[in-house]
This record gives structure tokens, C-alpha cells and sequence, in this order.
């Protein structure tokens, strides 16, 4: 009986809400997983036994299996919405998961390239702009200006000609939510952008202001995906972790700027935050390379 209200629930996901095979699946997991902890956890058991202790106990259970946080909220996630199920088609009279908390979640620190690495990175970049012809030219631009205004991949991805400001060395930049803010660059990102807009206009003619500002080969916009190659392919030259990525200099340019003094709020302003508990993870992040260096460096550490 246990058995079918799951799968008669499975079904309910996959026709009623026409939910992906995938997610089905690991909801049948999810359920699985508990009908497993409550046959030891109960003996002789049906849906409407199980209560919020219950619940709780199996969320502890889980803890201890090493499971990521995450992990486990989302297998709450599934236990309340399938008692919710329940409850709607009169199987139980309450949902035991409804008022259960789910583990609160660790924000990761961010992966980011050394002040050494990102040196690295620049050099091959212009090596590769002296190699490579506009398409170099158009690839340590973007690398220069990725890291000077600590773009996200998506505001990189929609930079037009018109938002680049190189006299007063400044980019209008449209974040989340489309909220706009005017970021400052440095010289060399300036000089790398010069190079790159002269050398485009040779090949395809001048630029429109209402152009992108980075294009292909074709001529349209560079695609997302492009970008990622582009600096995750120069990224696995420099650095030795696997997992960074085109949003890992946005997170490299944050940490190297409060590692030279820079106030929290000034770059949560740059970043384009809309909370400073946001920006607030990076300065976790250069307290746990303090105590590194110290442990490293101190006689009695």
C-alpha cells in the first residue's frame, strides 16, 4: 500500500505536472530513502504514523551519512512535498514536514585566481594579441576588462559599443534585475580596449554604437559561451584548480581589492550587490588565507 501512494505520487509528478524524467526519479529516491530510514525507525508504520520527530530523526540520520547540506534540504524539499500529496487526497490529516526546518546552508568561499596567476594569465594574453591578430587583440581586451570591472559573465555578454566610455575610463554596466552602475577600469584594460576597437574597425568597418562591444568571427555578438572558452581556456594555463571559471575573476578581482585595503562597501558598489551579506563572503575568504599564511610563516603557530 506504502508502495503505490509513492508511485501513485510519481505519476501525479510525471503527467499531472509533467516534471523531467530526471527529477522524477530522484524524487522516487528521495522516498525511497525514507521509507528505508522509517521501517527501522518505526518496525510496523503507515503514512499517517509518521510524525514531525520522525521527520527530524531522518534529517539527522542523513547528517550523519556525510551528505551535503544542500543534499538534504532538497530530500526534505521532496518528503514535504509528497506529504503535502497526501494530505491533499486525504491519506494523512497534517503534513508532519510542514513545520520542519531544513539545515541551514554553508556559503562555499569562491574559488579565485592568485594576484601571481593573474599576472601569468595577462602575459599569455598578450602574447596570444600579438599572434592572433584581431581576434588576440579581442581576447586580452576582454580578459582585461573582465578583470578590471569584475564583470559577471552575463554583463560581459551584454556590453554594447555605446556602454564603454575609454576617455573617462568607464563601463555602464546592466546587472541583475537590470539595475545599471558605472564602473571604473585601469590603464591597461583602457589600452588593451583601444587596440582591440581599432583593429575590429579594420576588419569589419567602424562600429555602430548600438554594436557589441565583443563579437566573432561573424561579426555578431560573442556568444556566452564563447567567453567561457575564451577565459577558461587562459585560466587552465595559470592555475592548478580544475573548477574555476569566467566567474572566478569576477571573484579574483573582489579578493585582490580588500586584499590592497579597499573598503567592503565600496566593493559591494562595484560588484553590483544588493546586499552586503553577499559581499561579505570574500572578506571570510581573505581571513581564511591570514590564517594560512600565518600557520605557514609564524615559529609558533
Amino acid at each position: 500500500m506504502r508502495d503505490t501512494q509513492v508511485q501513485e505520487y510519481l505519476r501525479h509528478l510525471r503527467d499531472e505536472r509533467q516534471l523531467s524524467a530526471h527529477t522524477v526519479e530522484a524524487y522516487g529516491r528521495d522516498l525511497s530513502d525514507l521509507s528505508d530510514f522509517l521501517a527501522a525507525y518505526y518496525g510496523s508504520w503507515s503514512w499517517d504514523d509518521v510524525d514531525r520527530l520522525a521527520i527530524r530523526a531522518f534529517l539527522s540520520h542523513l547528517a550523519m551519512g556525510a551528505l551535503r547540506r544542500r543534499t538534504v534540504a532538497r530530500k526534505l524539499s521532496s518528503v514535504r512535498n509528497f506529504f503535502r500529496f497526501l494530505q491533499r487526497e486525504g491519506v494523512v490529516a497534517a503534513n508532519p514536514a510542514r513545520h520542519v526546518r531544513a539545515p541551514r546552508q554553508g556559503r562555499a568561499l569562491p574559488g579565485y585566481l592568485t594576484q601571481g596567476e593573474m599576472s601569468q594569465l595577462f602575459e599569455l594574453a598578450a602574447q596570444h594579441a600579438a599572434q592572433a591578430g584581431w581576434r588576440g587583440l579581442r581576447d586580452r581586451a576582454l580578459l582585461e576588462l573582465l578583470y578590471a570591472a569584475g564583470l559577471r559573465l552575463s554583463e560581459m555578454h551584454g556590453l554594447d559599443m555605446a556602454d564603454l566610455d575609454l576617455d573617462a575610463a568607464r563601463v555602464k554596466v546592466r546587472g541583475k534585475g537590470r539595475k545599471e552602475r558605472i564602473v571604473p577600469i585601469g590603464r591597461p584594460a583602457v589600452s588593451a580596449l583601444r587596440e582591440y576597437a581599432c583593429e575590429r574597425d579594420r576588419h569589419f568597418g567602424p562600429a555602430a554604437m548600438a554594436d557589441p562591444l565583443f563579437v566573432s568571427e561573424r561579426g555578431g555578438r560573442l556568444s556566452r559561451r564563447q567567453i567561457q572558452r575564451v577565459v577558461t581556456g587562459f585560466i587552465a594555463l595559470v592555475a592548478e584548480e580544475s573548477d574555476l571559471s569566467t566567474h572566478s575573476v569576477r571573484h579574483s578581482f573582489a579578493t585582490h581589492l580588500l586584499d590592497q585595503g579597499a573598503d567592503l562597501m565600496a566593493i559591494k558598489e562595484l560588484l553590483g550587490h544588493a546586499s552586503l551579506s553577499t559581499t561579505q563572503m570574500y572578506a571570510h575568504t581573505s581571513r581564511e588565507r591570514l590564517k594560512q599564511v600565518y600557520r605557514i610563516a609564524h615559529p609558533r603557530s
